[in-house]
């Protein structure tokens, strides 16, 4: 025997809102999740705070912490590995002091890894903001990165 789901007739169903599309208007509002505005979504969907943050971490695409004012995409695709991405990657978490997925304590700066920039004959590739950074060299993180610390 089955079980319906659905309502009983004369009986009223408030559809709620999708959990989803709830989430992506806060990161459209905030550029990222807000703890508050998390258990407001869960809230307003019925659903759990922990469902929520299941959902929210799940979608690499929601942000769980607020981003820096500056966002750097460091790819890590074949060509840009192969070009010396990884130590690009190394340079930068060292002058910044923080690991992907992370923001400065300033508040300056988050750093991501990406599978592709797209830009692969200008390998090893990084994006900060809109400016694109081809064949970039360790030597030259500290340089870049002092250029966006000037305009704070």
């Amino acid at each position: 025997m089955a079980i319906s789901t659905a309502p009983a007739p004369g009986q009223v169903t408030t559809a709620r809102p999708s959990i989803i599309v709830l989430l992506q208007e806060v990161q459209e509002k905030y550029g990222y999740l807000p703890r508050e505005e998390v258990v407001r979504c869960a809230r307003e969907a019925g659903i759990s705070v922990a469902q929520a943050y299941g959902v929210a971490s799940f979608y690499n695409l929601f942000k769980l912490t607020k981003p820096g004012k500056y966002t750097i995409r460091i790819c890590q695709g074949t060509a840009c590995h192969v070009q010396g991405g990884q130590g690009v990657l190394e340079r930068l978490m060292s002058e910044l002091k923080i690991q992907p997925g992370e923001t400065t304590a300033d508040g300056l700066f988050s750093l991501e890894i990406v599978a592709c920039l797209g830009a692969c004959s200008m390998s090893p590739t990084m994006v900060i903001g809109d400016q694109v950074y081809g064949r970039v060299t360790t030597k030259e993180i500290p340089r870049i990165l002092n250029r966006y610390r000037r305009k704070g």
